[in-house]
């Protein structure tokens, strides 16, 4: 009996040197690819959102990692531009939009858009049903609870105009957001997304009409894009490929399995982000059906559209160089790449 309790007290504690042994070498293991992994960082154009899906998902399936990336998204910073960011090094990528790629060639201090989010703008007007607006020539000498910016001025006087109002509106300078601002009858209507605040304001029972900025004459466009800087293209064009690769394996993911996806957000992002998780899966099921058009390949940009939105908006006078003043003409091409797509 005593030989066997010793026999036994000597299993075990093989056993326990055994067990030590292999979570040391798993620990090792597990720093040494950390340390192989490259640094890759992602900084917001907003709060995190379902325009944002895809890159939470592939973090959270570990794609990045697969593609021998550590990527870190960035929380947006108010005051500070995503686009200065990654144009200052201290980012790679950035979510932006067509109206700022076009503001950083004017000033000469570029990015370039590797690749469309949205493959149609899902933008437009959103206004109180019950102020008697029912088409956009309505919106005439009503309040506008937008920044009053060159290009939504342009935007929205040629919206109204082409339904056969005079483009006449007035501003609002608002101290709560926009859709507060709506709800409490401090603004008649402002620039929404269909995918994100006119669900919002249909699920807070605010009676509202949109108004699509593309059935009314507005080119299509991009929003958002994701950016990076001619350095980085230049520099890092296989790091960028690997980051593309697994960004859409992600945006891939969330077409395919929206609820899944929504819920890969919320459970990615930090604790709280989303305190009404219904809507967030509301709105990922129909940015889901938008991301791309059905047997087109995800993030694909076509020339006509970075020829056609940005010509837009230099004929309004709402593209300036570093010295304020409006430009005539811009390179297209260098907007935008296709090159880091999978």
């Amino acid at each position: 009996m005593k030989k066997i309790i010793i026999c036994l007290i000597i299993f075990l504690g093989l056993l326990v040197l055994l067990g030590g042994y292999f979570v040391k070498n798993k620990l090792e293991s597990q720093k040494e690819v950390a340390e192989k992994l490259t640094p890759f960082t992602v900084v917001l154009d907003w709060t995190p959102n379902t325009n944002h899906t895809g890159m939470y998902v592939a973090l959270a399936k570990g794609w990045y990692k697969e593609q021998g990336l550590d990527v870190k998204i960035l929380p947006y910073a108010s005051g500070t531009s995503p686009e200065v960011l990654v144009t200052n090094g201290k980012a790679d990528v950035a979510v932006s939009s067509t109206e700022s790629v076009v503001a950083t060639a004017a000033t000469g201090n570029p990015v370039v858009s590797i690749a469309t989010i949205i493959q149609h703008n899902t933008s437009g007007f959103i206004a109180r049903s019950d102020s008697g607006i029912k088409s956009p020539k309505d919106l005439d000498n009503k309040i506008d609870g937008d920044s009053n910016t060159p290009i939504e001025t342009a935007i929205l006087h040629a919206i109204i105009t082409k339904d056969g109002g005079k483009g006449i509106f007035k501003h609002a300078n608002l101290d709560v957001d926009s859709m507060q601002a709506l709800a409490n009858k401090k603004i008649d209507f402002f620039w929404a997304f269909e995918g994100w605040e006119v669900i919002q304001a249909k699920q807070q029972g605010i009676p509202v009409v949109y108004f699509s900025s593309l059935k009314y004459g507005i080119p299509d466009y991009y929003t958002p894009v994701l950016v990076t800087s001619p350095t980085e293209i230049k520099q890092k064009p296989e790091v960028l490929k690997k980051f593309m690769m697994a960004t859409t394996q992600g945006y891939q993911y969330a077409i395919d399995h929206p609820k899944e996806a929504a819920n890969l957000l919320i459970t990615t992002t930090p604790k709280d982000t989303f305190p009404d998780t219904g809507f967030i899966i509301k709105s990922q099921e129909f940015l889901s059906t938008h991301y791309v058009d059905s047997g087109r390949q995800w993030g694909l940009q076509d020339t006509k559209v970075w020829h056609d939105y940005p010509q837009f908006m230099i004929n309004a006078g709402a593209v300036l160089d570093k010295k304020d003043k409006a430009i005539k003409q811009i390179n297209f091409a260098s907007l935008y790449t296709n090159e880091f797509l999978p």
